[in-house]
């Protein structure tokens, strides 16, 4: 090796050891190659064979020989070939403790060179069939030094030490969950077992099905234990929460237990309250994926004295997120903010945030009272559910409060409906009212895949669009990689349409004039629909017509 190849060499050997990454991914950041060129030139300088993204995505991992936990804790994997040749592939041919281990279970089979994403996304590709039982299975070496006796401590080491199958699935499971950044998951119990969902991105992942009616009820009984819920009741819904620990980080999980014709159902949602407000800054509007008018709104309404700001979107559309985010950018000290939520989800430095406790009596409406009696400046009331609570906000809003909230609806003009069928005083609700947010989550298109493509004429009539009027429309796609793990999206950003109130919408309001009349008002004064929100993504190449199809209606 030449003197300068020699020197870079040691150069990324040094950072990777002060770091933690793989050498070969110093090297490629150190020499700045394009990924698949640096790989080829790496894997012919060192007389590995090279496997392209195209070669290696055509071939069948052997999880008989090297389970998921190992090939995802080493980044590597045995695969066979087209023509049914077993392999090995490693993303780091420097790592020579990794060379040795995997050419001991290869017994003799040629090793080859991918890039470190393909890999990944090749893993990722076949999660449905193994996640969460493999773990159950695999040896695994990882260590983790954090440790707490009344929280759930969740690592590999821990997972394989369990001596309870059914422990093992469960706490895997939630593991698996965590390292898909899954919101959700979903355990449904069948005729024959218990299929294993995650939901992603908001959309929902098989990951796994797991044989045996008794090891779905077992695991249906070990979520109910760690929730402190009733295991012998089988008949009614039950409702639960409990924190696991993961590399010094609590999680917690709110659990939701279902009856069904076959056993009990459970769905576990997903907390991350550290995650949010990493490095006590809070979450922050630019951050979210609005637009850029739509933030100056957005930022106007949470400035505003007093009044009441209502965000209004399905469940998981970010609403309670955005009001976080109006709510840090308007913490500066100077003003008392107290929030009621169910349950508090993320923790906000300077606010008082109270969690609804049903069982023990403190609903939205008596927290809200009690709020008042607090001195506060601002208030956010997690949800409006009932007419009492309802009631309350709006009084809030008229005696000199700024009251943040949310409601479940549609677009903004339900929630106009919403409050008429609490039989709220039309009058009083949009006296109090200063603006309604309704808002959706879209998934964008993974950067790191993306390539250009061409809808069909039908696509573009299934998106209510046509060839000419989509003629300056970037149209992208994502093939699938390792850092979207093989689904062509990565992330999501946020779309809203947002109806500010005045003296003549309020008094079509309060006439209970047509929604129709209501709507042409609106739109006189610049109200952008969700949908039309949705199509500037896709012509900006961030999102797929697929996507905005699946969260938003066909104008």
């Amino acid at each position: 090796m030449g003197g300068v190849a020699a020197g870079l060499l040691k150069a990324a050997r040094e950072r990777a050891a002060v770091s933690g990454r793989r050498v070969i991914a110093e090297l490629e950041e150190v020499m700045g190659h394009e990924p698949a060129s640096f790989l080829r030139a790496v894997a012919t300088t060192l007389h590995y064979p090279y496997l392209p993204s195209d070669a290696l995505f055509a071939t069948t991992p052997d999880f008989g020989v090297i389970p998921l936990a190992k090939a995802l804790q080493r980044e590597c994997a045995v695969v066979r070939l087209a023509t049914g040749q077993k392999v090995g592939v490693i993303a780091d041919p420097f790592d020579s403790a990794l060379v040795a281990w995997l050419d001991a279970r290869l017994d003799g089979a040629p090793l080859y060179l991918a890039h470190p994403a393909d890999l990944t996304a090749l893993l990722a590709r076949h999660e449905e069939d193994f996640r969460a039982v493999d773990n159950v299975t695999a040896g695994n070496e990882e260590h983790d030094a954090s440790s707490n006796e009344s929280i759930e401590n969740l690592s590999l080491v821990r997972i394989n030490e369990d001596s309870s199958v059914v422990v093992k699935l469960v706490n895997s499971t939630l593991y698996d969950a965590l390292k898909a950044h899954a919101s959700d998951i979903h355990l449904e119990t069948t005729d024959t077992g218990l299929v294993i969902k995650y939901r992603v991105d908001g959309v929902l992942n098989n990951v796994s099905r797991i044989p045996g009616a008794e090891t779905a009820e077992q695991v249906i009984s070990r979520i109910k234990v760690m929730a402190e819920l009733d295991i012998a009741e089988r008949r009614v819904p039950q409702d639960g929460r409990f924190k696991v620990a993961i590399k010094g980080r609590q999680i917690d999980f709110r659990v939701s237990i279902m009856p069904s014709i076959f056993g009990e159902d459970a769905v576990l949602r997903i907390l991350d309250k550290q995650d949010l407000a990493s490095g006590g800054q809070g979450v922050r509007l630019v951050s979210l994926g609005f637009e850029e008018d739509a933030i100056k709104t957005m930022r106007r309404l949470a400035r505003e004295p007093y009044g009441m700001v209502l965000v209004t979107g399905p469940t998981g559309s970010g609403k309670t997120t955005t009001l976080y985010a109006m709510i840090c950018e308007i913490n500066n000290g100077q003003d008392k903010i107290v929030t009621i939520e169910d349950p508090v989800e993320y923790q906000l430095p300077g606010v008082l945030q109270i969690p609804v406790n049903e069982k023990k009596g403190l609903t939205f409406a008596r927290g809200l009272r009690s709020i008042l009696r607090h001195d506060p400046d601002k208030i956010m009331v997690g949800e409006i559910r009932d007419p009492e609570t309802a009631q309350i906000a709006i009084q809030s809003a008229l005696t000199g409060h700024l009251v943040f909230t949310t409601i479940h609806a549609n677009n903004v003009f339900d929630v106009i409906s919403r409050f008429t069928q609490m039989n709220v005083d039309a009058y009083s609700f949009v006296s109090a009212l200063n603006g309604i947010l309704a808002q959706r989550l879209l998934r964008q298109v993974c950067p790191t895949c993306a390539e250009p493509v061409q809808p069909s004429d039908a696509e573009l009539a299934d998106a209510g669009l046509t060839r000419e009027g989509t003629s300056g429309f970037k149209f992208l796609h994502g093939k699938g990689c390792g850092r979207c793990r093989g689904t062509g999206y990565r992330g999501r950003t946020a779309i809203a349409e947002i109806l500010l109130l005045d003296d003549e919408l309020r008094q079509l309001i309060i006439d209970r004039e047509p929604i129709a009349r209501v709507k042409e008002a609106a739109r006189k004064r610049g109200l952008r629909f969700l949908r039309e929100s949705a199509v500037s993504q896709v012509a900006a190449g961030l999102t797929t017509l697929q996507e905005i199809n699946r969260v938003t209606f066909v104008a």
